[in-house]
């Protein structure tokens, strides 16, 4: 007797969704169909990172001369006080020993990309808009959250969770056209113990010699409760300014830098508290829905794109939502918990504490290797330590 192939609905077609989409074709599991409440996606949003682990996925997806020709490959990052004092730098990407790049990019420009190549692979009836999935009720094998941190599919698994956790600090996001800075793929950490500021480009430069830079600035606040509707609020750019003025940085002029901006949008640091399962029979979750994060440390959109390919092993060899669980969940679950206390960007913290009024002297202040142990300790955490992930085996399932 001929086994029926799995029917798999996957509920949101962000990076998590369309990415288990193509993940479960790759894997022989075809007959696939992806539900999006979004009448007609757009390429809206900011920056994101997608850090070797994810690159390395989506390359065996056959989708690395895709993501090359509209992202930026990271080659380092340097960690500033807010008087533009060095504290720590480090290559990234093929620079520090991967074998896949990081790659910066324009978070609505890669889900545009995803969303083609899944129309592409599994037919343009694959993904049905303006369709949202609004419970647990099925004619399929499987139902996949990954619908976002306020999931639809998560709160039929867990209808008493609420809104999601506000951490009390507010969110300032950016793009703004400026002349490349460093090595025209480098990232900038900024800031003190109560903000930051994260810079880095999102495009190759254009023909005018300038380059899409993503800038963000995270500002401990009182925030009252979690907004409704759309979060993505728009706000003068003057809102911004006086966070940062003052400031100083030789690379760039980071007044300038936040000026340009042709529009400036405000978020709430939110996130959920880890779940204790993902599944329960022939429903599981991914990505923001099952572990919305912030956004410390480049690994929202990173984890669900490794989600979608361990999903997609377990389920062609037979393994179950158990195995995709135990795999996936602990890690995850870390990731949240280690953000919430600033993860690898504890270390602008420290040195503001440490020496408030500045140093002459950084060894003095943060020791070489008390940097290097941040460092690696978060890498090994999130699962991006370069010789460990090197060496790895692949999810690719082989026919």
């Amino acid at each position: 007797m001929t086994t029926r192939p799995p029917r798999v609905i996957i509920a949101g077609a962000g990076i998590a969704g369309l990415t288990a989409a193509l993940s479960l074709h790759a894997a022989g599991i075809t007959d696939v169909t992806v539900h999006e409440a979004v009448a007609e996606p757009h390429p809206l949003g900011v920056g994101i990172n997608i850090l070797p682990h994810a690159v390395r996925e989506l390359i065996e997806l056959g989708l690395g001369e895709r993501l090359a020709a509209i992202g930026v490959a990271t080659a380092d990052l340097t960690f500033l006080t807010h008087r533009g004092q060095r504290i720590w730098s480090e290559p990234r990407g093929l620079r520090a020993g991967y074998r896949w790049p990081q790659y910066s990019i324009h978070r609505g420009r890669l889900q545009m990309m995803l969303l083609e190549a899944v129309r592409e692979r599994l037919g343009p009836e694959s993904v049905v808009l303006g369709s949202p999935v609004t419970g647990l009720d099925h004619d399929a094998d499987l139902l996949v959250g990954a619908d976002g941190i306020r999931s639809s599919v998560r709160q039929a698994l867990f209808p008493g969770e609420g809104e999601p956790v506000p951490g009390g600090d507010v969110l300032w996001r950016g793009t703004t056209y400026a002349k490349p800075f460093l090595t025209g793929g480098s990232m900038l950490m900024i800031g003190d113990s109560t903000q930051k500021l994260v810079i880095y480009p999102v495009a190759p430069p254009g023909d005018d010699g300038t380059q899409l830079i993503n800038w963000a600035v995270q500002h401990r606040a009182r925030v009252e409760g979690v907004p409704t509707g759309d979060w993505n609020q728009p706000v003068e750019v003057e809102r911004v300014l006086p966070h940062v003025r003052g400031w100083h940085c030789d690379e760039l002029d980071v007044q300038a830098l936040i000026e340009g901006a042709e529009q400036v949008f405000q978020y709430p640091l939110v996130d959920r508290d880890p779940l204790p399962r993902w599944s329960a029979e022939r429903v599981t979750l991914m990505g923001d829905a099952a572990h919305p994060m912030y956004p410390t440390g480049s690994n929202g959109g990173t984890q669900a794109v490794i989600d979608a390919r361990v999903l997609a092993y377990a389920l062609a060899h037979g393994l179950g939502l158990e195995f995709y669980e135990e795999q996936r969940r602990p890690v995850t679950n870390n990731i949240v918990l280690a953000n919430r206390k600033d993860g690898p960007e504890v270390i602008l913290r420290l040195a503001c504490e440490r020496a408030p009024g500045g140093f002459a002297d950084v060894e003095q202040v943060l020791p070489l290797a008390e940097r290097e142990e941040i460092a690696l300790r978060y890498k090994q955490l999130a699962g991006f330590e370069p010789a460990t992930l090197n060496a790895r085996r692949s999810w690719t399932v082989h026919p």
